[in-house]
């Protein structure tokens, strides 16, 4: 299924990042969809070479917590000159269907197995952010490693030690109400990003984050799952690993390099929660050496 809407959100997307005029002439972006084993419509952009490039390795990413598949622009337009690149709509976020229910980790990675299967390639590398993060390690705990080339994993605990630190929660005063699901939205999107970004950009951000309904956002915040299974999928998932985090969970990226000689750990000091946005360009360029020399040589 093609449509015109995502296309065009895209677009506008990727219009208000800092790329080559080039690098969009090189890469054709479809909007697809797939049907899922419980009913939901699930959808995702499909990202290919228009010339040269090699359409038969494929990296599938995976965004964070509410949002959309187009908060890659970065990497799709770069990478798509070299392969094929899928950008995937979570339930609930994008242009993906938001159904009442389905919002739990198992859940997820099931949709993640589905989204292989109706790719119908033999082996992906698998990218995933935040949320994405353990969405893909969820996919990996049910499914294995067997449909993996290499895994990317983005600024999220992995299950390592150490655990990471509670954020302090300031306490609300007697009688007051949280802040409404809109305003807490906004300060979340703004947050993620030390590099100023455009005003236009932000607000369409923010905008198609609110898509996902405050009740499925609180479900997919409380994913009812032990530390001890992300680290399980993390050493069972035996393909190469590429783990990029802000300095907070530097620990875990040391312990992770340390213990599978298949992974290997980047720090970004200077970007913010979305560190693949903020620092395109060395995001970029780490990801393409670990795809050159670790999966695709």
């Amino acid at each position: 299924m093609i449509g015109r809407r995502t296309l065009v959100g895209a677009a506008a997307a990727f219009a208000s990042l800092p790329m080559m005029a080039a690098e969009a002439e090189d890469v054709a972006v479809a909007s697809r969809s797939f049907q899922t084993s419980d009913g939901v419509s699930l959808h995702y952009l499909d990202a290919t070479p228009t010339r040269g490039g090699n359409p038969h390795h494929v990296l599938v990413l995976v965004p964070g917590w509410t949002m959309p598949a187009w908060i890659f622009g970065p990497q799709i337009l770069y990478f798509a000159r070299f392969c094929r690149v899928i950008a995937f709509d979570p339930r609930g976020q994008g242009d993906s269907e938001v159904p009442a229910f389905g919002y739990t980790a198992g859940r997820r990675g099931q949709d993640i197995a589905e989204l292989l299967a109706a790719l119908r390639v033999p082996k992906v590398v698998l990218l995933g952010w935040s949320l994405g993060v353990l969405d893909s390690l969820a996919f990996v705990a049910s499914h294995g490693g067997s449909q993996l080339s290499g895994l990317v994993l983005i600024d999220n605990s992995v299950g390592e030690l150490p655990a990471p630190h509670a954020e302090p929660v300031t306490p609300r005063r007697r009688h007051q109400r949280p802040a409404p699901y809109p305003v807490t939205m906004n300060a979340f999107v703004r947050g993620m990003f030390h590099t100023p970004q455009r005003e236009d950009y932000l607000e369409r951000l923010v905008r198609t984050c609110l898509i996902t309904p405050e009740s499925a956002a609180r479900a997919l915040l409380n994913y009812q799952v032990p530390r001890t299974v992300w680290h399980d999928a993390v050493y069972a998932a035996g393909v190469p690993i590429l783990y990029c985090v802000r300095p907070g969970l530097a620990g875990q990226a040391g312990n992770l390099a340390r213990n599978d000689p298949q992974a290997e750990s980047v720090i970004f000091p200077t970007a913010g929660h979305a560190l693949f946005v903020d620092d395109a360009g060395r995001f970029n360029a780490v990801l393409a050496q670990f795809l050159r020399q670790r999966i695709w040589t």
